[in-house]
């Protein structure tokens, strides 16, 4: 079996697979940080970490280049924890299994973690080489990007040096971005009273598995279906006809995710149990008709279980129910100046009942390059749970990344891919939260660009990198740092 420290090129695989043996999911970036650290300073070169987990690395330029603007290289150091259910694995301690699939690069039941660590590999293997023509080189690492890029907020003015940013977190080779939407979280909030759960009543668990989940921002437009609103369409219905009671849900798990899985405890009286199970089968079946496309593995499973000791109100779980169905979801619009382009786009990506508190806790993440259009959504939401008695509010916004036709970067790597592959690199905007437009907020002079190599489903388990656009995406990175404009 082929090692991934073998593949070719071994600069950067050699590099990314010491990555995927230190544990790295948001949050819990010590680790990986210090190992960032370790590396800087074993080549000897200027090797700072902020306060909030940022690493900065700077490497003097190579002979004859000391004219060059300086270039600031940028990836995250944190990954998406996304697994599946029946995988053991701890990403808090565990390293990822990964492994060699034909022409991709992937993992065993949970996230690759190639999302960005295959760019931070490319970044570091330019500090580690003695043979790149190159000027002032920095790497900016970033902390805790995955759930509300942190490390970016959190850097200082005035720490870089750089003329031209280049951000790493792209994921189709030949194309260059030079935009991204920007975001903000919807968080919703029902209070609940607890009631009884009725003589002659039987528990059951109510699971929704097997949607392929992904990248809220990248997939949405994909039509993938979100297992929160399968789970409730169809809680909805059972409660109608049958007088099922819920009394906890547990869906979703990452705000930039789309849902792959829901479990939920549920109540009914125990004559009704064989009627649950064949209208669960109905829906299902249309459930599965409308997805066919997107979701074939879809499961939804009634089982019995132990009795649970309490129900959430039926007043709450009629609103919740409701509005959950009513919520906003998927695509919202389409650019009318980038073909292609999803403008604005939400996911209903966490719903989870907590006993303790007595609330069910839920969050969209909202997406958009039109700000105007960002709250419009957001006022959307907030009217829909509003009216159903629950309380929405709003954070971790971010800004998105205007796009500049007329960079110098952009004409350069143009000019570049062109000259080396004999056409000419598609010029995009991507639906997603890039790190450029906070960065862009403390150091307005960047000409600033992102590219990468070609990664699919980021933020599930089956995410997975191609081989061979790795290694076109190092050749394409070389070449450019030869050809960066002088000062």
């Amino acid at each position: 079996m082929t090692k991934i420290k073998d593949l070719k090129p071994t600069e950067v695989w050699s590099i990314f697979d010491q990555i995927l043996q230190i544990p790295r999911p948001s949050n819990h970036e010590d680790k990986i940080q210090e190992w960032a650290v370790n590396f800087g300073k074993t080549l000897g070169l200027e090797t700072i970490k902020e306060e909030v987990g940022n690493v900065i690395i700077r490497k003097p330029a190579t002979s004859g280049m000391e004219n060059r603007k300086g270039v600031v290289f940028q990836g995250h150091l944190d990954m998406v924890p996304q697994k599946n259910s029946d995988k053991d694995h701890d990403f808090v301690t565990d390293p990822i299994e990964a492994f060699v699939d034909d022409d991709w690069v992937t993992a065993n039941g949970t996230t690759l973690g190639a999302d960005n660590g295959i760019g931070v590999s490319s970044a570091l293997a330019v500090l580690a080489s003695d043979s790149i023509e190159h000027g002032p080189v920095e790497v900016l690492l970033t902390a805790t990007e995955e759930t509300g890029m942190d490390g970016a907020n959190g850097l200082k003015a005035g720490m870089l040096n750089g003329d031209i940013l280049i951000n790493t977190d792209s994921e189709d080779e030949g194309e260059l971005y030079v935009g991204c939407a920007g975001g903000e979280d919807a968080n919703i909030t029902f209070n609940y009273t607890e009631e009884e759960v009725p003589t002659g009543f039987a528990g059951i668990i109510m699971s929704v598995t097997g949607m392929k989940g992904g990248h809220s921002g990248i997939d949405i437009p994909l039509g993938r279906g979100n297992a929160i609103k399968v789970f409730f369409r169809i809680l909805n219905e059972i409660s109608q006809e049958l007088g099922v009671r819920l009394a906890s849900v547990d869906g979703g798990s990452l705000r930039n995710a789309i849902p792959r899985e829901v479990f939920g405890i549920l109540a009914i009286d125990e004559t009704l149990v064989g009627e649950l199970a064949a209208l669960v089968d109905s829906i299902t079946d249309t459930v599965k008709s409308e997805l066919s496309a997107t979701e074939p593995n879809i499961s939804v499973k009634v089982e019995v279980a132990d009795l649970p000791s309490k129900l959430i109100d039926k007043n709450t779980q009629e609103k919740l129910s409701f509005s959950i169905r009513a919520c906003p979801n998927g695509v919202i619009r389409m650019s009318n100046s980038m073909e292609g382009l999803v403008e604005t786009s939400t996911n209903l990506a966490i719903l989870k009942s907590d006993a303790n508190s007595k609330t069910i806790n839920g969050a969209c993440l909202m997406r958009s390059s039109v700000d105007s259009a960002k709250i419009e959504l957001g006022e959307r939401i907030k009217a829909v749970f509003t009216l159903a008695g629950g309380s929405v509010d709003f954070g971790g916004a971010y800004p998105g990344w205007k796009p500049n036709m007329d960079s110098p970067i952009l004409k350069t790597m143009q000019e570049v891919y062109n000259n080396k592959y004999g056409k000419i690199p598609e010029i995009k905007a991507i639906h997603a939260g890039l790190e450029c437009g906070i960065l862009g907020g403390n150091y307005p002079h960047w000409d600033m660009i992102s590219f990468g190599p070609t990664i699919r489903f980021p933020h599930s388990p089956d995410e997975k990198v191609n081989i061979a656009t790795v290694q076109k995406f190092w050749d394409f990175l070389v070449e450019t740092l030869k050809h960066i404009p002088e000062k």
